[in-house]
C-alpha cells in the first residue's frame, strides 16, 4: 500500500476498543448490525474484535468476515498481540473476508518494557520482525502498533518502525495509548518518524489515541498535517477510560475545514474531493444505533450527534439563524443525515409501508426478523397513534439485544401510589422454559421490579445506573431506559424502549442481567492488559 492514499483512511474500532467500554459489550448479532451499518457509513477498515479473546470474539469477527465487505465493502481487520496463538487466531477468523488484515501490536515504551512486558528493548527487536512475517503468512495486509508510542523513546520507535515495515507490514500504526500527548507534541511525533524512518514511504502511516485530556481529535488533526494518512476511531468516540478519539468529529472536522487540510495533501485549497470516504449522511444513524446497543448514552452537547448539536435557545442566535443559518451554524444538519422527518407510521399501515421504511432507515431485515418488527410496532400502533422513524428505531434496535437471553421477561405488574407501599410481580422464564414468578416490595415501582428480576435470577450484583429519556415528545412518546449493573468490578449494560417507562425498565434489567451472564461465560481476555503465557511467545 502506498504511503500517501490520496485522502484520510477510516479505521474504525468501535466493536474492539469501543466494545471495551465499561459496559458495553455487544452479543454477535448486535456486532454484525454495527458492522452492517459501518459498511453502510464507508468506513475503510473495521476492526472486527479480537479473536484469541474468547470464543464468541472469534465467532463475532468471522461472522463480519462472512457477511460484510466485499466488493468495495470495507477490510476486515483482527487484533492480535505479537504471538503466534494470536496472530493464527486472527488469521482464522478474518479469512472469509473478501479483504482482510492482521493487526499486531507490541508495547514499546520503557514503563510498558519492564512493568508490564518485563521484556528490554533487544526482546522486542526480535519479536516484531518475526511477528509481522508471521501474519504475512496467512495475509498481505498487515498493520502493526508500537502500544503507549507517545511515551516512547522516538529513536528506538524509529527502529522498530523499520524492521516492521521491512518484514511486510504496509501499515504503521502510532498509539497515544494513555491520551498523554498534546497536539504539538503528536504532530512532532509523527514529522519526525516520517523524517527518520528510511522505508516510511513504503507504509501508510496511521494514529491511534484515547480522550484522557480531551485532546484526542486535535491531536489526530495535527497528525494529519504531518503526514498521518489513517485514523483509528469510534463511534461518538466510545472506549476505554475517557474514550477514543470520535469518528464523527473527526470526518466532520475534515469536511467542514476542507480548505485549510487541503494543501496538506498537496491539493488547491478550493478542491472540492472529498478528504474521507465516509457517507456523512449515515452519521447520525449510525450514533444512535451505537448508542442504542451499548448501552452508551450521547451526551446532548456532544459535538455533530448530540441532541444540543442543531438547537438554538439564544434569542440572539435564533433571529440570526431565521435570517440565515450559516451565522451560527458551520454544519448543516442534513449533510449527518438528520432530518425533522415527521412522517409517521400507523395502526393502519400494512407490512410493506413498514418494510420500505425501515429499508430507508438502513435496516435490511430477513424474513423473520421483519416478522418479529412488524409484530412489536403493531403492539406499538395500539398504545401511539403515530409511528416515527425513532421509534421504528428503538423497536428494532431492541430486537437485536434478544440472542444469549439466559433469561426473558414473561410478565411485569406494578402497583403503587401516594398511599401504596410500591409493590411488582415479576414472571421471569428461564433458557430451558420454566417460569418462575416472584413478589417483591421497593421504594418505587422500579426499585420493586428490580429487586422481583434479582430473587429470580439469584445472579448477585449491583445497579449502578438508571437512566430514563423519551425518544420522541408527546404524552405517549416511548421512554427509552438504560441501566448499569456491577458484579466484580466489570459493568454491564442493558437497554429497552417502552411506552411504559416500568415495563421497559424491567426489559432493560433483563437484558444487562443476560449480558452479566454470558460475559461470565465467555472468560474473554483483555489484549492490553492479559500478558502473553509464556506457551504462545514464539521461540526466539
Amino acid at each position: 500500500m502506498a504511503k500517501d492514499p490520496g485522502r484520510v483512511l477510516i479505521f474504525d474500532t468501535t466493536l474492539r476498543d469501543g466494545e471495551q467500554s465499561p459496559g458495553a459489550s455487544l452479543n454477535l448479532e448486535e456486532k454484525l448490525a454495527i458492522a452492517l451499518q459501518l459498511a453502510r457509513l464507508g468506513v475503510d477498515v473495521i476492526e472486527a474484535g479480537f479473536p484469541f479473546a474468547s470464543q464468541g470474539d472469534f465467532a463475532a469477527v468471522q461472522r463480519i468476515a462472512e457477511q460484510v465487505g466485499g466488493g468495495d465493502g470495507p477490510i476486515i481487520c483482527g487484533l492480535a498481540r505479537a504471538s503466534r496463538a494470536d496472530i493464527k487466531a486472527a488469521a482464522e477468523a478474518v479469512n472469509p473476508a473478501p479483504r482482510s488484515r492482521i493487526h499486531t501490536f507490541i508495547a514499546t515504551s520503557d514503563i510498558h518494557l519492564e512493568h508490564k512486558l518485563r521484556k528490554s528493548r533487544s526482546d522486542v527487536l526480535e519479536i516484531v520482525p518475526e511477528m509481522v512475517q508471521y501474519a504475512k503468512t496467512f495475509v498481505n495486509d498487515v498493520e502493526f502498533s508500537c502500544e503507549d508510542a507517545g511515551r516512547s523513546d522516538p529513536e528506538f520507535l524509529y527502529e522498530v518502525i523499520e524492521l516492521a515495515i521491512s518484514a511486510g507490514a504496509g501499515t504503521i500504526n502510532i498509539p497515544d495509548t494513555v491520551g498523554y500527548t498534546t497536539p504539538s507534541e503528536f504532530g512532532g511525533l509523527i514529522a519526525g518518524i516520517n523524517k527518520n524512518v528510511p522505508n516510511i514511504n513504503d507504509a501508510v502511516l496511521s494514529v491511534h489515541g484515547h480522550n484522557d485530556l480531551g485532546l484526542a481529535v486535535a491531536n489526530f488533526l495535527e497528525a494529519v498535517k504531518n503526514g498521518a494518512r489513517q485514523l483509528e476511531c469510534t463511534i461518538n468516540g466510545i472506549g476505554e477510560r475517557a474514550g477514543n478519539a470520535a469518528l464523527e468529529e473527526l470526518v466532520m472536522g475534515l469536511h467542514v475545514r476542507r480548505r485549510y487540510f487541503n494543501p496538506f495533501f498537496g491539493k488547491d485549497p478550493e478542491s472540492p474531493t472529498p478528504l474521507t470516504a465516509v457517507r456523512t449522511e449515515e452519521i447520525t444513524k449510525t450514533s444512535r444505533l451505537v448508542s442504542n446497543l451499548t448501552g452508551m448514552v450521547v451526551q446532548p452537547n456532544k459535538a455533530i450527534v448530540g441532541a444540543n448539536a442543531f438547537a438554538h435557545e439564544s434569542g440572539i442566535h435564533q433571529d440570526g439563524v431565521l435570517k440565515n443559518r450559516l451565522t451560527y451554524e458551520i454544519v448543516d444538519a442534513q449533510t449527518v443525515g438528520l432530518t425533522d422527518n415527521r412522517i409517521s407510521l400507523g395502526k393502519l399501515s400494512g407490512r410493506s409501508a413498514v418494510r420500505a421504511r425501515l429499508e430507508e432507515l438502513g435496516y435490511d431485515l430477513n424474513r423473520d426478523d421483519l416478522n418479529e418488527a412488524f409484530a412489536r410496532f403493531k403492539d406499538l400502533a395500539d398504545r401511539k397513534r403515530d409511528i416515527t422513524d425513532r421509534d421504528l428505531e428503538a423497536i428494532v434496535s431492541e430486537q437485536v439485544q434478544q440472542p444469549e437471553a439466559r433469561f426473558q421477561l414473561k410478565l411485569v405488574q406494578v402497583s403503587c401510589g401516594s398511599s401504596l407501599k410500591p409493590t411488582a410481580t415479576v414472571t421471569l422464564l428461564d433458557h430451558e422454559g420454566k417460569e418462575e414468578t416472584a413478589v417483591c416490595l421497593g421504594t418505587g415501582p422500579v426499585d420493586a421490579v428490580c429487586s422481583a428480576l434479582n430473587s429470580l435470577a439469584d445472579e448477585p450484583n449491583e445497579l449502578v445506573e438508571f437512566s430514563v429519556k423519551s425518544v420522541t415528545e408527546g404524552i405517549d412518546a416511548m421512554g427509552e431506559v438504560t441501566i448499569r449493573l456491577r458484579r466484580n468490578g466489570k459493568l454491564y449494560s442493558g437497554h429497552s424502549a417502552d411506552t411504559d417507562v416500568v415495563v421497559a425498565a424491567a426489559q432493560a434489567y433483563v437484558n444487562a442481567l443476560n449480558r452479566l451472564v454470558f460475559a461470565d461465560e465467555k472468560n474473554s481476555i483483555h489484549p492490553q492488559r492479559d500478558l502473553v503465557q509464556s506457551d504462545t511467545r514464539p521461540s526466539i
